[in-house]
């Protein structure tokens, strides 16, 4: 077992003292990915870490029961796309971990009886090339839908392998398109001709890592004689090429990302670059009848009108080719409990999902003869959480779930009727557990919800896992609880069959209440998101659900800033911390991986001014020996090219370093999303519960 140490008081550290400190790091050698000393570390932590914990009580069943959850047979056969009279799928399970992609006819799927044809078996594909390929997804060029490229990652890091493949007849084809394994943008221009963004060589990366060139690229001719169409500067993010397909007309756009927060988009027409004239921080939705439909992150002066933020305006293509000018025309405004957070065109219709107060409503939107747009909410249950999974002429595929109900499909058409595809069944009893949304007070006054699952007819503090992620406006919303938390599923199911509470919170960072709700955290205001996850445990402590130190916290990612800067601020509030893919050293995080596209949300520590305000809150930088400090649990992958796997490793040995109880897992496979294996993440929630018992107690 790592032992348990008391340690001394927290001291604060000037900004200057901690810039020294990071200049002497001594476990800089940790960043080494494949060093062998490294490795040699990580192989031992990660020994100590499941010999210790997998001795638990129960470990063993609950391993078994998380892998049948997540491999069961009757979980909805999620659609990727609508291609005319087909829809594909993306399948994986026991039988099949590496997953097959597979399509059946429209008719055949919507009647609840798919007649699914096999077109690519991931796992049979590895074993015969000798690679772990793990499944990025394809990208089918519309409307006739022959030809796709195929996105395949070795070992499931962000850098893939792009293949052309024929659907009809099943295979790869010879002396298609391929490009190498490299973080790569592409799209069809058309049938003979891509677009493509990845590596070409010196000097063609951003100083993030991505590519800044964009080339035309003919069939038939090698990858090196394709044309330059565009190229960025190093210290822009990328280079990204899209596009959207609006009846039989297909309009192409190559995206420059100046900051993670901002762009500039250009029109591809055979006349050359046309730019768009929309807002540098917009973000592009879809194309439905001639018009580019964009989505608002700040308010927006149209001549004599203010387009609120959040809204979703549209703009006429034909005007932005012909070099006319152009000014948008609103489709939909969010309410002030509302955002707006997926949009897609498909059939004459827009699909709206909008959050309010973190719910989900699903609304479609028309155009009239006049340039109105009119909205009609779609009748679906209240209070859950909603996903619009797929869309096609005059059709909208979209799952609804919450924490206690297992997700359905439901089949919504073009007036707003809906019918239910398939749902999943109950995978746990619920009868006896109870969900509710509750609101806390931040330190400044802003009200906090978060959602809150405990066994009906609790009485008396229990413990109780926070999880949260307060960042990159991504919003947490209640999916069904063998989900939860994101990445550790089914963690929160287990947690609270065992009689503990477990807390999903809607932080500030995110984006549950649109762009303005993100932008409250950025940057200098990082502290607001930390002051938020303060604010709901101490909300919990305050109603009784559960006492100071027998509360956990779970992040990832972003979320691992959260975490490791909320116990180090906060260690006689929470007892244990779950960490996954975790950002903590904010000294070196740009000169890490992708970390210098994410300057926009941070800042960049290079910059005084910049590293006066992360200085404060930088997990690494600020972690002290402190009485107490609750244990804490790192998870990542060795392969992970987005987050450096450096942040978890040399956060772990600096709490060796300071006697404090540290586990860790490190997967040598499965990219930042640690997903690679399904027995990888059945392992890791039955690891985790064996964590969260021993350090906040409760139940076994």
């Amino acid at each position: 077992m790592i032992k348990k140490l008391l340690l001394a008081a927290l001291v604060v550290v000037a900004p200057s003292a901690l810039a020294a400190m990071q200049d002497e790091d001594p476990y800089l050698w940790l960043e080494e990915i494949q060093g062998q000393r490294a490795i040699a570390q990580v192989e031992q932590w990660n020994k100590a870490t499941e010999d210790d914990l997998s001795q638990a009580p129960g470990f063993a069943e609950r391993r078994t029961r998380a892998l049948a959850i997540l491999n069961d047979v009757r979980q909805i056969a999620q659609p990727d796309e609508i291609q005319g009279q087909f829809i594909t799928n993306f399948w994986r399970d026991a039988q099949s971990p590496r997953g097959l992609w597979r399509i059946s006819p429209r008719a055949a799927y919507l009647a609840g009886r798919p007649e699914w044809r096999t077109l690519i078996d991931v796992d049979a594909l590895g074993r015969a090339e000798n690679r772990s390929w793990v499944w990025h997804g394809a990208d089918c060029l519309a409307p006739e839908y022959r030809r796709c490229l195929v996105s395949l990652s070795p070992g499931g890091g962000d850098a893939d392998v792009v293949r052309e493949f024929d659907i009809p007849s099943g295979r790869f084809v010879e002396g298609g398109f391929t490009l190498p394994e490299a973080k790569t943008n592409v799209t069809w221009l058309d049938q003979d001709r891509l677009l493509v963004a990845t590596n070409f060589g010196p000097d063609s990366l951003t100083e993030s890592g991505y590519a800044r060139i964009a080339k035309v690229w003919r069939r038939g001719t090698p990858l090196a004689e394709a044309q330059t169409i565009e190229e960025a500067a190093r210290t822009d993010i990328s280079l990204n090429p899209f596009s959207f397909t609006d009846s039989a007309r297909r309009w192409n756009f190559l995206g420059r990302g100046l900051t993670f927060w901002t762009s500039r988009t250009s029109l591809v027409t055979d006349q050359g670059l046309r730019p768009v004239p929309i807002p540098d921080n917009a973000s592009i939705q879809d194309v439905l009848g001639g018009r580019l439909i964009v989505r608002l992150n700040s308010a927006m002066e149209a001549g004599e009108r203010t387009l609120p933020i959040g809204s979703v305006v549209a703009y006429s293509l034909e005007d932005i080719a012909a070099g006319r000018p152009v000014q948008p025309e609103l489709v939909m405004a969010p309410t002030a409990s509302q955002a707006i957070e997926e949009v897609s065109a498909a059939g004459g219709v827009l699909w709206v999902k909008a959050l309010d107060d973190v719910s989900g409503r699903l609304f479609r939107l028309r155009r009239g003869d006049d340039g109105r747009w009119t909205s009609n909410a779609v009748a679906l249950p209240a209070n859950s959480t909603l996903d619009i999974r797929a869309t096609g002429e005059d059709l909208a595929l979209v799952t609804v779930e919450s924490m206690l109900t297992p997700p359905a499909l439901h089949a919504v058409n073009a007036a707003g009727r809906t019918s239910v595809v398939q749902s999943l069944p109950a995978q746990f009893e619920a009868s006896n557990m109870s969900v509710e949304q509750r609101f806390a007070r931040s330190r400044d006054g802003t009200r906090v919800p978060y959602f809150i699952v405990r066994r009906r007819g609790t009485r008396g503090a229990v413990p109780a896992l926070i999880h949260a992620y307060g960042g990159f406006r991504a919003a947490q919303t209640p999916t069904y609880l063998t989900e939860q938390p994101y990445r550790s599923g089914p963690l929160g199911l287990f947690w609270v069959e065992a009689g503990n509470a477990y807390v999903l919170a809607n932080i500030r960072g995110g984006g549950e209440y649109g762009p303005a709700w993100h932008e409250a955290a950025l940057r200098e205001n990082r502290q607001r998101s930390f002051d938020d996850l303060h604010a709901v445990a101490e909300d919990l402590v305050r109603t009784g659900v559960s006492t100071a130190r027998h509360i956990g916290i779970s992040g990832r990612s972003n979320g691992g800033v959260l975490v490791g800067a909320a116990a180090n601020q906060r260690p006689d509030l929470y007892g244990a911390v779950i960490s996954g893919s975790p950002l903590t050293d904010m000294r070196r995080y740009h000169r890490l991986l992708a970390g210098a596209s994410w300057v926009g949300e941070y800042g960049n520590p290079d910059v005084a001014g910049d590293w006066a305000f992360m200085s404060r809150y930088s997990p690494y930088q600020n972690l002290r020996r402190v009485p107490n400090y609750p244990a804490t649990f790192y998870y990542l992958s060795t392969l992970d090219d987005r987050v450096h796997p450096g942040h978890a490793r040399k956060m772990a040995a600096r709490h060796q370093e300071l006697g404090q109880r540290v586990y860790y897992r490190e997967y040598r496979e499965g990219g930042h999303s640690v997903g690679a294996d399904r027995t990888e993440d059945a392992t890791r929630a039955a690891l985790l519960f064996a964590f969260l018992t021993r350090e906040l107690g409760g139940q076994r």
